[in-house]
């Protein structure tokens, strides 16, 4: 039986952490749903390119339009195996949405694999899931990670990081690192 991933996602998601791991678990077999609350399947949202310059912090520029292939509104927490959250500017919109929160929480309280990377901590943080985790993120979300009582794994930018159910990364770069940990869990 094919193992069935949700992807959750909205405008302005990183392009590389939506499109690659999307792309790449879909290669591996594995059947993959993505969606965005308020969207339907067909829909589009925006994705942003997010780079590291030498700046402070990451750039941004336009990204792919990204077709959703399922509706949010009609996703169960036990249709699915796995959880998968990228980051991006999505997450400070998602982490908004209760029903975003509550599926963060079924998929936590099953015990099933969620992997999050980037700003996609800040859900796992709205959602009070990773008290007492070791959770990787983008260094600018390291206090929402510590104020959800997790510790923040400041790790390089290309590494990830496994805490129980639990695969986090601070960026693309960590792309190998994060989805081979994160199938491992499947």
């Amino acid at each position: 039986m094919t193992k069935k991933i949700l992807i959750i996602t909205g405008d302005f998601a990183e392009d590389y952490e939506l499109m690659v791991p999307f792309q790449a678990l879909q290669a591996m077999g594995y059947e993959v749903a993505a969606v965005c609350p308020d969207k339907k399947q067909g829909d589009s949202v925006a994705t942003a390119i997010h780079d590291f310059e030498g700046h402070q912090t990451y750039t941004e520029k336009p990204g792919h339009n990204f077709t959703l292939n399922a509706t949010f509104d009609e996703v169960r927490s036990d249709q699915f195996d796995a959880l998968l959250l990228p980051g991006g500017r999505a997450p400070e919109y998602l982490r908004l949405k209760e029903k975003v929160i509550s599926l963060v929480q079924e998929f936590t309280q099953q015990g099933k694999p969620i992997a999050a990377i980037c700003h996609g901590a800040q859900i796992l943080a709205a959602a009070k899931v990773i008290e007492g985790k070791k959770i990787s993120a983008y260094p600018a979300c390291a206090p929402e990670v510590q104020l959800a009582g997790a510790q923040y794994a400041d790790i390089a930018v290309d590494q990830s990081v496994t805490d129980g159910q639990f695969v986090t990364a601070p960026a693309w770069p960590a792309h190998p690192a994060w989805l081979a940990q994160f199938v491992k869990l499947l």
